[in-house]
């Protein structure tokens, strides 16, 4: 070796490594987080597909010729059974136009109710407490 060369080190440096699994691992919770939003979406959607079924054999139910509480009771426990805390109702709002209401509990996919910062949307004509999921349906019976 003569005096006049400097001597080159190739590879990586502690610094870079640690940058690079650093970066690797911000990436890899980011992709975990996301795969966990989508699959409570997907079960909320779920839950929302659900609860129009219902709230459509409910309509149907009280459209149905001498439309029995029977089978409006068979829904509401259906509705108990198909969604955590279901309820399944249908109220009449005046000028001929009912209300296929189910709700259910949401609080699993929601944050804690201290941290709301919206006030929950009605749900036809009532208002729905905090950490409930709602689907109405209007109809003519």
């Amino acid at each position: 070796m003569s005096p006049g060369r400097s001597i080159r080190v190739r590879g990586a440096s502690l610094i870079e490594v640690m940058l690079a699994v650093a970066l690797t691992a911000v990436t890899a919770l980011g992709l975990i987080a996301t795969q966990l939003w989508i699959a409570r979406e997907a079960r909320a959607a779920a839950q929302r597909e659900h609860a129009a079924f219902l709230a459509d054999a409910l309509v149907e139910a009280a459209r149905a010729p001498g439309g029995s509480d029977a089978a409006l009771r068979q829904w509401k426990t259906r509705t108990a059974s198909l969604l955590p805390q279901g309820d399944a109702s249908i109220t009449g709002y005046g000028g001929g136009i009912s209300f296929a209401r189910v709700t259910w509990s949401a609080a699993s996919m929601l944050l804690p109710a201290v941290e709301f910062i919206d006030k929950p949307e009605s749900c036809g004509d009532a208002a729905l407490p905090a950490g409930k999921a709602c689907l109405a349906m209007a109809f003519v019976p």
